[in-house]
C-alpha cells in the first residue's frame, strides 16, 4: 500500500488488520505484519513449539505477556506420556515466563475461556495454533489459526500475513422452535461446498450482519463461528459485543462499510431453516434431520468448542428434565469452561443431566479431542455437537458419527434414535 493512498471503505477484517499493523487502511491481498493482542497455543503443541525454537537457538519468546498456553485437550491424564507432557508444559511456561498459563482444572477450553477472562476482547486480533480460534469472532475479535507458523509469531511477535477476502452474510427472519445456530452452520456449510451458494469460502473471512444478528446471543454466535471453520473459513466475525450480550459503542465503526469490497454477499432467511444433521464424514455433509430420523444411536455427547456454552446445556436440559436416557445409550456432557461448569452446577442444570444418566467430564475438549475420552467402539453410532466427524475421530473408524445441535442431541438421547427436538419432546 503506497504512503499516499487514501482511506477507503473496508471490511471488518481489513479494519482490524490495518489497526494491528499500524496502518490507516489495507485491502484484500495486501501483505502486512499485524501485532496480535494475544497468542494462544494448546497443550498438545507446546512441546513441539519449544523444541523447534530451541533448535533454532531461541531461549525466550517475544512478548511473553501476550502468550497463552491452554490445557484443554488432555484434562484427564490417561497415559504416562500424557502426564509427562503436562509436566513439560508447566516447565516450559515457567522458563519462557508465559503470561497466561492454564493448567488442568483451570479455566477450560482455550477457544472459550479467553473471552471470559478478558484475554481476548472485542476488537482484538489473535494468532492461535488451532484454527477453531474462530470462536472469538462471536464477540468481534479477529482470530487467525496459523498452525505451525505460530513458531514465527512466538519468536518475532508477528507474522507476515496476507489480508484475506471477506464474504458478507446477512441474516433475516426468526428461528423456528427447536432450531439452533449449529443447524444454520451445517446448512450454510453444505450450501457453500456444494455450490448451491455461489460464494468463495476457503481462506475467507465470513462477516455476519442483518436484523437477525442483532438478537443473536453469544452462544449462538460461537456455534456458528465454529462450524464454518471446518470448510476452510479463515475466520468469522460478528459485530463487537461483550460476553454478556452488550454492544460496544466505541467499536461501532469497526463493522464493515456498506460499500466495502466484499467478494460476495449472501442472504439467509432463518425462518425457512429446519433442524439439520451432519452425516458421518464431514460437518458440511448436512441433511434435514427428517432424512435420518429413527437412526438408532449408542452414544450422545454435548460439548466441544462449538457447543459448550451455558445456553447450550440449559436449553438441552429442558428436553431431559424428568426423563432418562434411552436403554443402551450413554451420554457425555463436557462444559466448556470452569466458570460455565460452576454456573451449571449452581443452577441445577448439571443435576438434570446426572439424573437422566449422563456422565459429566471436566471442562475442555472432551471426546472431540481425537477420542481421548468417551471413545466409540466398532459399529457404534454417535450423535454429538463435536466440531468434526471424520472417520475414527472419536474411536473406531467403523463407527458412525453424526453431528447435530445440542437440542437434537438431547432429544435423541432420550428417544434412543435421531429425532427432532420438538418443544414438547
Amino acid at each position: 500500500m503506497s504512503a499516499g493512498r487514501s482511506v477507503a471503505a473496508m471490511t471488518m477484517a481489513e479494519k482490524m488488520l490495518a489497526r494491528a499493523a499500524g496502518l490507516a487502511a489495507c485491502k484484500a491481498g495486501d501483505m502486512l505484519q499485524p501485532e496480535p493482542d494475544a497468542v494462544i497455543v494448546h497443550d498438545g503443541y507446546v512441546e513441539s513449539l519449544y523444541k523447534e525454537l530451541s533448535g533454532l537457538g531461541y531461549r525466550r519468546i517475544s512478548r511473553p505477556e501476550r502468550m497463552a498456553f491452554v490445557t484443554d485437550h488432555d484434562v484427564i491424564y490417561t497415559t504416562p506420556r500424557v502426564a509427562e507432557r503436562g509436566l513439560a508444559n508447566r516447565r516450559i511456561a515457567r522458563e519462557w515466563r508465559v503470561g497466561h498459563f492454564s493448567d488442568v482444572g483451570q479455566n477450560g477450553h482455550g477457544h472459550l475461556f479467553p473471552m471470559e477472562t478478558g484475554m481476548v476482547r472485542p476488537g482484538h486480533v489473535v494468532f492461535a495454533y488451532d484454527p477453531h480460534c474462530t470462536n472469538f469472532g462471536a464477540i468481534g475479535a479477529l482470530a487467525l489459526g496459523v498452525l505451525g507458523e505460530i513458531c514465527v509469531v512466538a519468536a518475532t511477535g508477528t507474522l507476515l500475513t496476507q489480508v484475506p477476502g471477506s464474504v458478507r452474510v446477512t441474516l433475516t427472519g426468526a428461528w423456528r422452535p427447536g432450531v439452533h445456530a449449529r443447524d444454520l452452520g451445517f446448512a450454510l456449510s453444505h450450501a457453500l461446498t456444494s455450490g448451491r451458494l455461489a460464494a468463495p469460502y476457503d481462506g475467507r473471512v465470513f462477516e455476519f450482519c442483518g436484523p437477525a444478528v442483532e438478537a443473536m446471543p453469544i452462544a449462538s454466535r460461537v456455534g456458528l463461528c465454529n462450524t464454518l471453520t471446518e470448510i476452510g473459513a479463515l475466520s468469522v466475525l460478528f459485530p463487537p459485543m461483550t460476553l454478556d450480550g452488550r454492544p460496544v459503542p466505541e467499536l461501532a465503526s469497526l463493522v464493515g462499510d456498506d460499500d466495502a469490497g466484499y467478494e460476495a454477499d449472501v442472504g439467509w432467511d432463518l425462518s425457512a431453516l429446519e433442524p439439520q444433521v451432519a452425516l458421518p464424514g464431514a460437518p458440511d455433509k448436512a441433511a434435514p434431520l427428517a432424512s435420518v430420523a429413527d437412526q438408532r444411536i449408542d452414544h450422545a455427547y454435548i460439548g466441544s468448542c462449538g457447543s459448550a456454552m451455558y445456553e447450550d446445556f440449559s436449553e438441552a436440559a429442558a428436553f431431559l428434565r424428568g426423563r432418562s436416557l434411552a436403554p443402551g445409550v450413554r451420554m457425555v456432557v463436557v462444559p466448556g469452561t470452569t466458570r460455565i461448569a460452576r454456573r451449571l452446577s449452581d443452577d441445577g442444570v448439571l443435576q438434570v443431566f446426572l439424573d437422566a444418566g449422563a456422565s459429566v467430564l471436566p471442562p475442555g475438549c472432551g471426546p472431540c479431542a481425537g477420542g481421548r475420552t468417551g471413545q466409540l467402539a466398532a459399529g457404534e453410532v454417535s450423535i454429538s455437537t463435536a466440531a468434526t466427524n471424520s472417520a475414527g475421530r472419536m474411536g473406531s473408524p467403523t463407527s458412525l458419527a453424526y453431528l447435530a445441535s445440542p437440542l437434537t442431541v438431547a432429544a435423541s438421547a432420550v428417544a434412543g434414535r435421531i429425532t427432532a427436538p420438538h418443544p414438547t419432546a
